[in-house]
């Protein structure tokens, strides 16, 4: 399984895997919804796609 990427590419801050704040491109560059929407006008700085909410992966049961 892929890892997400634990952070924003603009501002750093903590993005885990199971966030409702974070948005990705179709290249998976990720950013948190603040910095999409105030700084980067819900597009990707590296390619220039469109920002979208990233899907939620929570964290596995243990067993």
């Amino acid at each position: 399984m892929l890892e997400m990427r634990p952070d924003c590419g603009c501002c750093g801050r903590g993005l885990p895997p199971s966030s409702r704040e974070a948005v990705i491109c179709s290249f998976e560059c990720t950013f948190c919804v603040g910095c999409a929407a105030e700084m980067l006008d819900q597009r990707c700085p590296n390619c220039g796609g469109e920002l979208v909410r990233r899907p939620v992966r929570e964290a596995p049961e243990a067993v």
